[in-house]
C-alpha cells in the first residue's frame, strides 16, 4: 500500500492499459475497497484510495501468502533453508529492483 494513486499511475504499475484500470477501480469501489477523492494540489487529478475495508482486505491477503510459504518452507531440507536464508540479501535487493522498474522515474 504506497497511498493515493491516480488511475494512470495504478495502470502502469499494475502492467495494464488505463481502461482496464478503471473498471477495476469502478469494481473495488462499489465494494468499498477503495474511494476516489481529489488531489488538494490540483483539482483537476482524481486519486484513489484504499478505504479501510479495502487495506484489511490487502492485509489479509498478504497474511494468506505468509501462511502458505511458511507451510512450504517447513516441508524444506535444512540445506534448502540454509540456502533460502543466505540468499535473502538478493532477493531483496531484486524485489527493490522490480518496485523502482514498475513505479517508473519519480515525479
Amino acid at each position: 500500500m504506497t497511498g493515493p494513486r491516480r488511475i494512470t499511475d495504478l495502470a502502469a504499475v499494475e502492467g495494464v492499459t488505463q481502461p482496464a484500470m478503471t473498471t477495476l477501480v469502478r469494481v473495488m469501489e462499489k465494494s468499498g475497497l477503495v474511494e476516489r477523492r481529489g488531489d488538494v494540489s490540483d483539482k483537476r487529478i482524481t486519486l484513489v484510495c484504499l478505504t479501510e475495508a479495502g487495506a484489511s482486505y490487502v492485509r489479509a491477503r498478504r497474511q494468506a501468502g505468509v501462511h502458505a510459504f511458511e507451510r512450504l518452507i517447513g516441508e524444506l531440507t535444512g540445506d534448502e533453508v540454509e540456502a533460502l536464508v543466505a540468499a535473502l540479501p538478493a532477493l531483496k535487493h531484486l524485489a527493490e529492483l522490480e518496485s523502482q522498474e514498475r513505479e517508473g522515474p519519480k515525479r
